[in-house]
């Protein structure tokens, strides 16, 4: 007998909820009036996402559920998505300059890519890519620009803008450094190897996948044409016309190579997470600058007076390369995080920083900052 009254009680209760759809039109009173508060005006907040199943008040009657099912979610499309992602936790890193012809320097961001006049800080032109995040820049012999991003590699007419090569054929797509040898070829750094691509084809002609230390996070010429690279574990010297390891040079104070400056004559600089190295000539004898131990190395550039520039992760300082004397550090940047340095240009050296793009006057130090891909720039 009490199954049976427990029966009548949810099959009355079920009738009396469908009498109460039909007479509200096909929905219940609760979701008229969820809907009703929903699109009202003065609703404070979005409404909760749409009831999947619905009760009658009785806890011992079967659930109700709507006549339609809610629409599908629609994944951003590939473009959208990094705009998306862009606005959530946006980037102004500058990690990459190029000087190139006609007075112009190039400017490489996590935010994409852009030509400015470094004598008037004037922006010429910001270029479309393929993918936004650039890592590395160079110039071939003709000047088209080469640009490195984190998904393959492209080259730019400087003229129009348009990308006229793409390649994604490498080692790895993530390209760290670029490099034109004394041949006309340019070196690709990737996380995974190092590439050699002709310039004028584009085309992939060999690639150095088992490279020691893996990864070519940076990338020198020395004074016989023979390429150095910098890696996770210390320096490897390649024959440019083989694509073969002639040498290695690893327990190097601070082991990771970031940033490599070739000196006019002829030694290599080399920056790590743990100070400022010198390899001389004959890739034997490292020494350690002393005023730079214990700062994580970053970035590097030799001036026309042979004045070395050296970026850390606190900070930009103007070092004596004979004696090691630091002639002291340049405030007010943007960042202290210095990622890219193109010195003489435009009268100033350039700087990228991780909060953005900055200058400082070669001759009175006076600084400042642009607002090319930079956060008061949007």
């Amino acid at each position: 007998m009490a199954c049976y009254a427990g029966w009548l009680g949810r099959s009355i209760g079920v009738a009396l909820m469908l009498l109460t759809l039909q007479e509200g039109g096909g929905r219940s009173t609760t979701a008229a009036k969820a809907a009703d508060v929903s699109n009202s005006d003065t609703a404070l907040s979005q409404p909760s996402p749409q009831t999947l199943a619905q009760t009658t008040g009785d806890p011992n009657a079967a659930p109700l559920y709507p006549p339609a099912a809610p629409p599908p979610t629609v994944a951003p499309l590939p473009e959208q998505r990094q705009q998306l992602e862009e606005s959530i936790n946006a980037d102004y890193r500058v990690s990459a300059l190029q000087p190139g012809s006609k007075g112009a320097l190039w400017v490489g961001s996590w935010q994409g890519l852009a030509q400015i006049n470094p004598e008037s800080g004037k922006v010429r032109a910001k270029i479309s890519l393929p993918n936004r995040t650039v890592g590395a820049l160079a110039l071939d012999r003709v000047g088209r620009l080469w640009v490195g991003t984190y998904e393959g590699l492209a080259r730019i007419d400087p003229r129009t803008g348009a990308v006229t090569a793409q390649n994604f054929a490498l080692p790895s797509n993530r390209v760290l450094s670029l490099l034109i040898d004394k041949r006309g070829y340019l070196w690709v750094g990737t996380d995974n190897g190092l590439a050699l691509i002709s310039p004028d084809q584009g085309l992939l002609m060999t690639t150095v996948k088992d490279l020691p230390g893996v990864s070519a996070n940076a990338l020198s010429l020395d004074i016989d044409g023979n390429l150095w690279v910098g890696t996770l574990d210390g320096l490897v010297q390649i024959n440019t016309a083989s694509a073969e390891v002639i040498k290695r040079v690893s327990n190097l104070p601070g082991t990771t190579v970031q940033t490599l400056a070739l000196s006019k004559w002829g030694t290599l600089w080399i920056g790590t997470p743990n100070g400022l190295l010198e390899l001389d000539k004959a890739g034997q004898q490292v020494r350690s600058v002393t005023p730079l131990r214990g700062r994580n190395v970053t970035a590097l550039q030799f001036d026309k007076v042979n004045s070395l520039w050296v970026g850390t992760t606190t900070g930009l300082l103007r070092i004596n390369p004979f004696n090691g004397a630091s002639a002291g550090a340049i405030a007010r940047l943007p960042s202290s995080r210095i990622l890219s340095l193109s010195p003489d240009t435009g009268n100033k050296l350039w700087v990228g920083t991780s909060e953005g793009l900055a200058w400082v006057s070669m001759t009175t130090f006076r600084t400042g900052a642009h607002n090319t891909f930079s956060r008061s720039g949007q």
